[in-house]
This record gives C-alpha cells, structure tokens and sequence, in this order.
C-alpha cells in the first residue's frame, strides 16, 4: 500500500517531535506523502493550538522541509482546524496569504453559553466537563457533540473530516452513552446524510491506538458503515504527535475499511489508491 497521512503534529503545537523529525521518520517508514496539519483556530490560539503569531513560521519551515527533502518525499502544508464558532470555522479563506495545500476540519469542543470543554481531554477532565455544562446527562454532551458536527459540516470549506465520533475516547472508561442505543444511531444517520451532501474525506483515524486512549479507531464499525453506504470516501491517517506512531495501526485499518465495503483510499491532492 502507498503509505501516506496528512495528520501529523508537531512541536509547533502539541506534537512531541520537530517538523524535520517527523520527516525523517517517514521517509524512514517508506511514506511517499507526508502533510503536517497543526491544530489552528487562527488568528486565534490556546495552549495547544499554534500560536497566532507563528502561524507564518509553521508555513516557512514546512514549505522549506518540502523543497529540502522533495527528492525523497512528497511534503504538504495543512492544519487541523477547530470548529469553535463564531472564533474559528474551517474555511480556507480564513488563513488569507497562508494559503494551506488542504484543511482538516475537526470538532474537539462542545458549549452551552455559560461553558466549553473538549472531549478530548483526560478522563478526570472529560467528567469534569460533562458534570459542569451538561450534570452529568452523556445523551445531552454527545449530542451536541454530533450538532456541531453537522454545523461545522454544513459551514465550513475542508478536504478531510477528523475524528468523525472522537466522543467516544473516554467512553470505554466513563460509560456515559451506549453506541447500541437507538438515539445514538439516529445521531451518527443525521450526521452522514449532512455529509454526503458534502466532498469531505472521512478519515480512519488510529490516533487513540497510538495514545492508548482506546483500542479502535475512529471511526467505529458501524459508523463506518454508514459511512460507505452513502458514498463518503476515506482515507487512513495516524494524527501523529509522537515520530514512531506515524503509521501505528495502519494494516489494522486497512481491513477495517475492507470489512466495511471500502476498496479504496482517497487524498486530498495525492490521488486515490486501491486496498
């Protein structure tokens, strides 16, 4: 298999390895693509996200990783981008003269208007979240989780959806929802007929595998299959923040599309590639 990702950290945010570094690393593990996708709510940030002000730094360096090593792989310029309105929707026109090969929209928070948190947090953290904006009720948190899905689905402009059902993280820990429940079902429905009326790449994301977080990728059997019924095409990608997890569980994903009716990966900008 072409061995590609397009969701790779790194020291400019919450990555554990320097841009150069994760390109060692992949050229090491024989990947022909490699795209860095930093977490952005430009021209905005937090402590995880890139600093408003490097946001031209990031591009510089990778945009000079990608001239240095472009006889040995291809190297793209992305972000991981928040859907966390009304500060930061993905959209490329946001990012102005930084002019990103493709986006990744993704969803880590959910609010009321009093309070925000992230599902993508420590477990002790995610139950506090729960516990402030939502008394503990895992039916309200998971379903604003999946409108703002379908918010950021419908509003924004992005190539690769991230983390389709990330708010499943802490739940093998938590048990604050059940994946089998109907209302839950109804949710993941909701949000794949939004996105089929998109071009959005759904993702097979094996990051929690790498992190320990869980032992599936996201996203689940069944949501996978959604997925494939209504014509979303996917791609597989490690949301790397550690160089030697670059391709963590990548023959594990690759028959989990398999299994769910998949027969090829697509790639924003690198083409479509048989399984």
């Amino acid at each position: 298999m072409t061995k590609i990702n397009l969701h790779t950290h790194s020291t400019f945010c919450d990555g554990k390895n320097t841009p150069e570094e994760m390109v060692l690393s992949a050229i090491e593990k024989g990947f022909s693509v490699l795209g860095f996708s930093g977490h952005s709510i430009y021209p905005f940030s937090s402590d995880w996200h890139i600093p408003s002000n490097d946001h031209e730094a990031y591009v510089k360096t990778i945009r000079s990783l990608a001239e240095k090593y472009e006889d040995k792989i291809k190297i793209l310029c992305g972000f991981e981008c928040d859907y966390f309105p009304p500060l930061s929707i993905p959209e490329k026109t946001h990012f102005g003269e930084l002019k990103p090969d493709y986006l990744i929209g993704a969803v880590h928070y959910v609010s009321t208007q009093d309070f925000q948190t992230t599902v993508d947090d420590s477990t002790e953290n995610v139950k506090k979240g729960l516990e402030k904006l939502y008394h503990g009720d895992g039916k309200k948190m998971v379903q604003a989780y999946f409108q703002a899905q379908r918010e950021m689905l419908e509003k924004g402009s992005f190539e690769i959806w991230a983390h389709p059902d990330l708010v499943r993280k802490r739940n093998g820990l938590l048990h604050f929802f059940d994946e089998n429940e109907s209302w839950y079902k109804e949710e993941l429905k909701s949000t794949v007929k939004i996105a089929a009326k998109t071009d959005v790449i759904a993702e097979i994301n094996t990051g929690a595998i790498a992190r320990g977080a869980m032992d599936d990728v996201y996203p689940s059997a069944y949501f996978l299959s959604l997925l494939h019924e209504a014509g979303i095409p996917v791609c597989i990608n490690s949301d790397c923040h550690n160089a030697p997890d670059l391709d963590c569980a990548f023959d594990r994903a690759v028959e989990i599309a398999k299994k769910a009716g998949y027969t090829e990966l697509v790639y924003p900008l690198a083409g479509s590639f048989n399984i």
